[in-house]
């Protein structure tokens, strides 16, 4: 379902995800409108569901956790009682930071953060590979990030519309 955002909306959603603690009076400048509707707005965008929520970034190797991998994992049976269930488990995994449901040769990719290689060892060996139903575990480990954005892209942001612009992916 596309919800309609207008483009005061969109300039709020592209600042929220840049800076999460700006200040309304900050975000209402940079929408284009006053402070108190720009509140209202913000408070519709998350009683609507479309702000989830908000989050601070942490550097994680600044804390010591120098590890981060992705593992690759292929489940024997792939009913959906089986994949909820999986899913409820590594939601218990404090190592899996972000996890998704996949198509095509594996069925899960985990996103992995610890702090050495022997704790991320300890975790395939003793807690992944032998959680029933996993049947193959693959691993990759990280050398450097890339590109690291936020998760929606805004890149038309900012363009003028009619004021009644619809979702469409950049």
């Amino acid at each position: 379902m596309k919800v309609r955002l207008d483009s005061v909306d969109w300039k709020i959603l592209a600042a929220l995800q840049a800076n999460g603690r700006i200040t309304n009076v900050e975000l209402a400048r940079r929408a284009g409108i006053s402070a108190p509707p720009c509140l209202r707005r913000v408070r519709a965008l998350e009683q609507g569901g479309i702000i989830k929520g908000y989050r601070t970034l942490i550097d994680e190797k600044e804390l010591g956790y120098d590890l981060t991998a992705f593992a690759f994992v292929g489940l024997k049976n792939q009913t959906e009682a089986e994949l909820v269930r999986f899913e409820e488990q590594v939601r218990q995994w404090s190592v899996v930071r972000e996890a998704w449901m996949v198509s095509g040769e594996v069925d899960f990719i985990l996103f992995c953060i610890t702090d050495t290689l022997r704790s991320f060892q300890n975790f395939i060996i003793e807690t992944l590979t032998s959680a029933e139903n996993v049947e193959s575990v693959r691993t990759s480990l990280t050398i450097r990030q890339s590109k690291s954005e936020p998760r929606v892209p805004m890149a038309n942001v900012g363009a003028e519309d009619d004021g009644k612009a619809q979702f469409e992916p950049a």
